[in-house]
């Protein structure tokens, strides 16, 4: 689609036959990368099996590249589907965003975090 800035790969940093993986432009960590469908589709409902198997495999690689120029301390993955989930470009990425020890007051609930009132729950048994 010529009107989609995800379908334009020349900020591709990795890539294989059915997806790429770009820096984010507006990270909410140092190192957080996109990792896209080279196919324009909106969602991870709309994929095949080939092109989910593309995305983990650079997930993976997307790692072991924030690992060595940014050495964070853990790892949010994350995909937001729709408008009422908070997405705002209708071709598929999956956020890769390192996390770093300090980054925010209280990490706890990790990706629970995007209903802030539902990010904490009790612990124990």
């Amino acid at each position: 689609m010529r009107d989609c800035a995800f379908c334009s790969f020349d900020e591709a940093v990795l890539r294989n036959e059915l997806a790429y993986a770009r820096f984010d432009k507006y990270p909410v960590c140092p190192g957080h990368l996109l990792v896209l469908t080279l196919r324009h589709v909106a969602t991870w409902f709309e994929t095949n099996d080939n092109e989910r198997a593309a995305l983990l495999a650079l997930i993976d690689e997307g790692k072991h590249l924030i690992d060595q120029r940014h050495g964070p301390d853990g790892y949010n993955i994350g995909i937001n589907v729709g408008e009422a989930a908070g997405q705002t470009v209708a071709h598929l990425h999956v956020h890769l965003i390192p996390r770093y020890r300090g980054d925010v007051a209280d990490p706890r609930g990790g990706v629970r975090g995007v209903i802030p009132q539902r990010q904490n729950y009790p612990t124990g048994g």
